[in-house]
């Protein structure tokens, strides 16, 4: 099998069984949507929306999280992982958001990666499903299941990921694949234990043509 044919089948498969995929994270404006998304780093997403609901009550925009103090925003997030961190990341972002964007979420990746706590992957999301733009966001789910599944081979980091990824997906569906292979990961093809038998893109996928090579070599 080609590249461009695993590449091809995977695509029309989500496309059909998954056409309008959407992020998990609960949100109402681009504000939230970053808020939880810092969240959500090496934390469920589960996790995170149970706690955003009374942290927007009491932060419902950047001004308001900017003038708090990380006493104030910590018992808020104390569940989350690395609740020193994101209290500080918080901080700093809704300070920058009201300093120098008047307040909102900028559209473009030069100004959200100037943002603190937000790195390539936070940008690319906040491009992707608010701006509704070009962008691959390349988290630990989507890393995983595209080199196992065939769709990058021996990517060395997440940018090696989105480079490929984004030069083999039809700009136009990039922010639905992300999602997809975000929710086939979540869902389907477990870290620990890939759920093959259930999964609609095996006959595409190159971990399980060599799994079921192994199993006729052993038989």
């Amino acid at each position: 099998m080609t590249e461009k044919e695993r590449y091809q089948g995977i695509i029309e498969w989500f496309g059909t069984q998954m056409p309008d995929p959407k992020t998990e994270l609960h949100y109402d404006n681009p504000y939230q949507l970053l808020v939880a998304v810092i969240l959500s780093a090496q934390c469920t997403d589960k996790r995170v929306n149970l706690i955003t609901p009374p942290f927007f009550e009491a932060f419902p925009d950047p001004q308001s999280l900017a003038a708090a103090t990380p006493d104030d925003v910590f018992p808020f997030i104390r569940s989350v992982s690395y609740p020193n961190n994101k209290t500080k990341s918080l901080l700093g972002m809704a300070r920058k958001l009201v300093e120098e964007f008047d307040g909102e979420v900028p559209s473009d990746i030069d100004s959200l990666l100037t943002i603190p706590g937000v790195g390539r992957k936070t940008a690319n999301v906040i491009l992707s499903v608010v701006f509704d733009k070009a962008a691959m966001a390349v988290d630990t789910h989507v890393f995983r299941v595209s080199e196992r599944i065939g769709l990058t081979t021996k990517s060395k980091n997440p940018l090696a990921t989105e480079k490929k990824l984004t030069g083999n997906i039809p700009s136009h569906l990039l922010s639905k694949a992300h999602h997809w292979l975000i929710l086939h990961g979540r869902y389907v093809c477990k870290a620990r234990r890939p759920d093959c038998l259930e999964c609609g893109i095996r006959k595409w996928c190159r971990y399980y043509s060599k799994v079921n090579i192994n199993q006729s070599d052993g038989e």
